[in-house]
């Protein structure tokens, strides 16, 4: 237990059994970052009719190039009637297209006289048309399973007249703060102490993440003040988070605990910044198990733990994919630095350009320098042992999580 361990089986145990939460249904007005439980299926073709994309006339391609009376006029919302033979109807964006028309001619390119429009030559079948069933079919899978409800989404339930989606619960979170030095903003400072930073930082994090903060608190500085604070949210919670309190120090008394009460599942890992991390279960209420993720009291590497740890575990427990696994990509160093027995996770820049991705890192890597996250991009991992010089391939951590 005491040798350091990788980021890949870190994750395996955390991961080891985890299962999706239960769903519920939800109106579609409150869903806004939520992740679905269930697929949804078309009940509408999308657009439900041939409509016009532009301002124009509508037409039989074989009439084009001669002059034509105007035998209707549609606007977008209105009813079309079947287009006369030998005619054109003006017609506006998003207006249907009537029968027997089987393109449009923008507006611009029209020369009309009184009721009568001269039309181009050069129009073929289909021109401007948005056909009937373009984007969605009825009866066709709309959305999947795991899906998150962001903008886009959103508007394609809103374009089927759906109300309301059956979608996982938010994992319920725990958040801790261990540290007679930890004191809150707004609170007056004593010799030796400092504000709390980790507590707003991973809130808004999990928070992004999909997790429903339940209980926020300070854990007593001493074993069983932090027995009996551990043991409380693990029945209110789903994940126990707690920052700091998890090295080897007189006055860290979270590992302890975890191992006195539940079961510690790996500590110590291999990797700068946050090698005291604490990962395991407690006992819940009905008899199950709350996950437990002890992060370092450094800002950053709280940081870094909440993007390798926190973020993977909600994708599990919401059955969202595009959570559970991180968001890599490849960049170009743009730094040169070497690594010894631990796995190093870079705040860096990225800088888009026509020759690629490149990765240029913050000065000062220190783990309690939090402003560099506030800038960064992404986190660039470089392996153990490893001697990178400029302009060699790296990957990266994106955060990026919408």
């Amino acid at each position: 237990m005491d040798d350091l361990q990788p980021v890949e089986v870190a994750l395996t145990a955390l991961l080891d059994g985890v299962q999706a939460l239960p769903a519920h249904t939800l109106a579609c007005a409150s869903a806004a970052g939520r992740v679905l439980a269930e697929p949804v299926h078309a009940r509408l073709d999308v657009p439900p009719f041939d409509n016009s994309a532009m301002d124009g006339y509508a037409l039989r391609h074989t009439d084009a190039g001669q002059w034509l009376p105007v035998s209707q006029r549609i606007a977008a919302g209105n009813p079309a009637s079947p287009l006369s033979p030998g005619s054109c109807a003006r017609i506006f964006t998003g207006g249907e297209v009537p029968a027997g028309a089987d393109c449009v001619v923008m507006q611009e390119r029209v020369t009309q006289r009184g009721d009568q429009a001269l039309m181009p030559a050069d129009i073929p079948e289909g021109d401007n048309i948005r056909r009937r069933g373009r984007d969605v079919l009825a009866g066709d899978g709309l959305l999947p399973a795991g899906q998150r409800l962001e903008a886009a989404a959103l508007g394609h339930l809103a374009g089927q007249g759906i109300t309301e989606v059956r979608l996982r619960r938010r994992p319920r979170v725990a958040l801790l703060s261990t540290g007679d030095e930890i004191v809150d903003p707004g609170e007056s400072l004593a010799p030796g102490q400092i504000y709390n930073s980790n507590r707003p930082m991973l809130r808004r994090l999990l928070e992004r993440f999909g997790a429903e903060l339940v209980m926020i608190e300070r854990v007593p500085d001493s074993a069983e003040g932090t027995r009996a604070t551990l043991a409380r949210a693990a029945q209110e919670a789903d994940l126990v988070v707690s920052t700091g309190g998890v090295s080897v120090g007189e006055e860290d008394h979270v590992k302890a605990a975890l191992e006195a009460l539940g079961e510690l599942d790996m500590w110590r890992l291999a990797i700068r910044p946050g090698k005291p991390l604490a990962l395991g279960r407690l006992p819940s209420a009905n008899g199950g198990q709350a996950r437990f993720v002890g992060l370092p009291g450094n800002p950053v590497s709280s940081f870094v733990g909440a993007w390798l740890f926190l973020r993977p575990l909600m994708g599990a427990l919401l059955g969202c994919p595009a959570l559970a696994t991180l968001p890599m990509l490849t960049a170009r160093a743009g730094f040169a630095t070497r690594t010894g027995p631990r796995q190093h996770y870079m705040r860096v820049a990225l800088e888009f350009s026509p020759e690629g991705i490149f990765a240029h890192a913050f000065h000062d890597q220190n783990s309690g320098v939090l402003s560099s996250c506030i800038d960064a991009d992404a986190l660039a991992v470089i392996p153990v042992d490893s001697r990178i010089e400029v302009g060699d391939a790296i990957t990266c951590l994106w955060l990026h999580c919408d």
